[in-house]
């Protein structure tokens, strides 16, 4: 089942979901504890539409094809093309604000990179992007204030604030649309703070946002 952009109301979003765009290492404390260097310039890349499923179902991870790792991040649902736009063109074109789970199948991973291959098939399989519902956006938010975080069977294990970004959501937004355009309906993933790990089986995942958003999911076992 194709997965519909949601407000926190219940309210669908009036586009459908499109292309799933991604930025790693845009946490300086997380490149650092995956020994990877800091990048200068984002670090881009896609998720299918396929990938998203609702963050509040049981998770189904492909556990068969080896271990899978966990990535908290800030989603942002994008409500206005961009295309070569400005920083203020670009956060003004944030329709919603969400809660994202990068998954990622790290043997598949580590083992396409060992032979200088693409990664996509670690990080785009079905169910890849389990996406929240999100908090409709109705000015500008004080992007640095955010802060969100991820606890697994009741210890945090992740904690993001917006401010530790190297790339701030505008700045991240508007270099995204030098390279491609961004339309209605696509979701930009803004980067996971440190803490990222092993998914375990049947644990219980709960996750906040600022602004009210909380949701309790599961792994199935």
């Amino acid at each position: 089942m194709r997965f519909v952009p949601r407000f926190t109301d219940g309210q669908e979003f009036p586009h459908a979901l499109g292309k799933i765009v991604c930025v790693g290492r845009n946490y300086a404390d997380h490149a650092k504890e995956l020994d990877n260097p800091i990048p200068t310039e984002p670090l881009l890349f896609i998720k299918p539409s396929t990938c998203a499923v609702p963050l509040d179902e049981p998770i189904d991870a492909p556990f068969s094809r080896g271990d899978v790792h966990f990535e908290t991040e800030l989603a942002l649902l994008i409500g206005e093309p961009l295309t070569h736009a400005t920083a203020s063109e670009a956060e003004r074109a944030v329709a919603g604000i969400g809660l994202a789970l990068d998954l990622t199948l790290r043997d598949v991973q580590s083992q396409l990179k060992e032979k200088g291959y693409p990664w996509e098939i670690a990080k785009s399989f079905d169910g890849a992007c389990p996406l929240s519902s999100f908090l409709a956006l109705n000015r500008v938010p004080n992007w640095s204030a955010l802060t969100f975080s991820l606890d697994i069977d009741g210890e945090r294990v992740q904690s993001g604030e917006g401010s530790d970004m190297l790339f701030p959501v505008a700045t991240l937004l508007a270099e995204m649309s030098r390279h491609f355009t961004l339309l209605p309906g696509d979701v930009v993933l803004t980067g996971t703070p440190p803490g990222v790990g092993e998914l375990p089986r049947g644990a219980e995942l709960h996750f906040t946002l600022t602004g009210g958003l909380e949701v309790a999911t599961r792994v199935v076992d």
